[in-house]
């Protein structure tokens, strides 16, 4: 295509303002020269069509029949897809051209917005700017939109994210499924367990595991935090391999360990993963060892046990194809001491060396220790919370009960019980004695009542548990054992004997109750002895909507220094017991026989005092 084609091409359609623009008319040969000394350098030029002459005028191309107007110029026209389309003013000009008189040239012309030189396509029709932007939201307008719909959506289930490159939330199961080409055995299992639609925590922390993050979540008691972990582990395996275990769920009591294990098995049936949990060290030794080190897919356990079979010679458990590490109840893992597991979870982490893995840690409480070791160590880290941190569930009923002394939380206990209240029922008190003392006051009240702790060999735990499961226990009585992550359907009712040396403890006790949305309640005894302690579970109280008395707010807030002692060593405590101590013991007649002689001996000391100093 030559310069002459492109000028005819580009000049196609144009109209000249002859009032506005007449020196450019006689510049380019449009009407007539009024000087005689006109350059003629361009007299040969045609740039509006090769049928213009140099006499043309504007006018007479005017008067041009109106269909030959909208016909194509040339054949050139046609295959470029072009064709002359004028604007308004000019076929007004048409119009009037054909049937009424001449307007005088002296007459100025209308002026309109689109005078001068206007460039059309066939294809394209001149729309306004301004309408055109509403009509069609830019690219940049539509992500504000989506953006917007993300945090409404956030903002109703109260989720709180820190990270960057955060996916969006999940508002359905479907929804999951699509975007990330689940299982639809797993999807078909959800539904089966009960789960409609996802959890806040589940709608955030899901999404995160799928795109392989690192995450520290933290959401309230029963909130489904389980799932939340369990259903991205089935999603990232796949299917069963012989490669040795791929994920390892760490939890710090066997009883929790049991209840993850019990809903792996549920979300994974049909699709053949092979979950394990270590139950005796000694049988896990020659299950896991070398010969059958790849037959395993997910490993739960708790931290000593599986610290017991990496420390034998050579190890019994291979952690190197670990691609998932899942540390359930993190606060309480990274606590140190007698009571924590922070040496051991340091192990564990040093085990497994996989270059694929991905750390995600799991709490209903939030920890600083936690968040800046997470920080310092984690790869990307985001930070998920869902409402106030370290708040209590709001579906619980909380309440207070000033009981005296402590033989009034036994009469209040009793009180209890003949008011009437339904079962299933938890109490829990500070240690393994107090729980046995309470369980033989409470033994012949008439009700079905249990004790569960530390002591109790894991068989007895495991029948106790079971027993109380099917309902054949009405009241369980307990320590921090049971504290954490357990999960008991329809608890109605939590009472805490012994008052909570911290406000996470308070947080995990009156947590097994209302969970999953369902309503529970949660009273707390307190003495005299625990006005120290008060100013923090009463802050938590009001924090989740229920009453409490103003004083106790004000109270003053104990030092660090004496609340960590009180986590340390809880206060003493007088036995719970209202028989007479004489009763227990086994030969009564035995301590009246030891007053009687010691009566006796001081008799004689007194008659030999007498006769000496005759």
């Amino acid at each position: 295509m030559d310069a002459f084609d492109l000028f005819r091409k580009l000049g196609s359609g144009a109209k000249f303002d002859l009032k506005r623009f007449a020196k450019d008319a006689e510049r380019f040969k449009v009407v007539k020269s009024q000087s005689k000394d006109s350059s003629n350098q361009l007299a040969g030029v045609s740039f509006f069509g090769k049928e213009t002459q140099e006499n043309t005028s504007l006018e007479s191309r005017l008067s041009e029949d109106d269909g030959e107007e909208e016909k194509e110029g040339s054949d050139e026209e046609q295959a470029s897809g072009k064709r002359i389309k004028m604007d308004e003013p000019v076929k007004t000009a048409l119009k009037k051209k054909k049937g009424a008189k001449k307007k005088s040239e002296d007459a100025e012309p209308e002026k309109s917005e689109g005078e001068g030189i206007q460039w059309m396509s066939s294809q394209d029709k001149v729309k306004d700017p301004k309408k055109e932007s509403k009509d069609k939201p830019s690219l940049k307008r539509l992500k504000q939109l989506h953006q917007e719909k993300v945090n409404r959506i956030r903002h109703q289930n109260r989720i709180n994210v820190h990270g960057t490159d955060i996916p969006d939330p999940v508002s359905t199961f479907e929804e999951l499924q699509q975007e990330y080409d689940l299982d639809p055995r797993i999807i078909q299992s959800i539904k089966a367990a009960g789960f409609q639609t996802p959890t806040p925590i589940q709608m955030q922390a899901v999404p995160l595991m799928m795109h392989k993050r690192e995450i520290l979540a933290s959401a309230p008691t029963g909130s489904g935090k389980t799932m939340a972990f369990c259903l991205p582990l089935l999603a990232h395996l796949r299917q069963p391999l012989n490669k040795g275990f791929r994920a390892l769920i760490i939890s710090p009591t066997r009883e929790l360990a049991t209840q993850t294990h019990r809903e792996l098995l549920k979300l994974s049936e049909g699709v053949g993963f092979r979950v394990h949990m270590i139950n005796k060290g000694v049988e896990a030794v020659k299950k896991y060892g070398p010969k059958t080190a790849k037959k395993f897919d997910i490993l739960v356990t708790t931290p000593n046990r599986l610290i017991y079979l990496l420390n034998q010679d050579p190890p019994a458990i291979n952690l190197s194809s670990v691609e998932w590490l899942v540390v359930d109840e993190s606060d309480k893992l990274f606590e140190d001491g007698k009571t924590g597991f922070r040496e051991q979870l340091a192990t564990i982490f040093l085990a497994c060396t996989s270059p694929k893995i991905r750390r995600v840690l799991f709490s209903a409480t939030f920890a600083t220790d936690v968040e800046q070791w997470c920080k310092l160590n984690l790869d990307n880290l985001v930070c998920v919370n869902i409402g106030p941190r370290n708040s209590a569930a709001e579906t619980v009923e909380q309440q207070l009960l000033f009981v005296g002394s402590e033989n009034g939380k036994l009469l209040a206990m009793r009180n209890l019980i003949k008011q009437g209240f339904l079962p299933p029922v938890l109490v829990f008190v500070q240690s393994i004695d107090r729980a046995r003392e309470l369980f033989h006051e409470l033994v012949y009240e008439g009700i079905n009542v249990d004790v569960i702790h530390a002591d109790r060999t894991q068989q007895q735990r495991d029948n106790v548990v079971s027993s109380f499961r099917s309902g054949k226990i009405w009241v369980l009585i307990c320590t921090a054992l049971l504290a954490r992550g357990i999960d008991f359907k329809g608890i109605n009712l939590v009472i805490n004997y012994d008052f909570p040396t911290t406000a996470v403890e308070y947080i995990h006790r009156i947590g097994r109750t209302g969970r999953a949305g369902n309503k529970g309640k949660a009273i707390t005894f307190f003495t005299e002895d625990d006005k120290p302690l008060l100013h923090s579970i009463a802050t938590v109280i009001k924090k989740a909507g229920c009453p409490v008395p103003d004083y106790m707010i004000g109270l003053k807030k104990i030092k660090s220094k004496l609340k960590r002692q009180l986590v340390t060593k809880p206060p003493r405590r007088s036995t719970i017991r209202t028989t007479p101590r004489i009763l227990f013991e086994k030969k009564p007649g035995k301590r009246k026989r030891k007053k009687r002689k010691a009566a006796a001996k001081e008799a004689k000391g007194e008659a030999s005092e007498v006769i000496s100093n005759s």
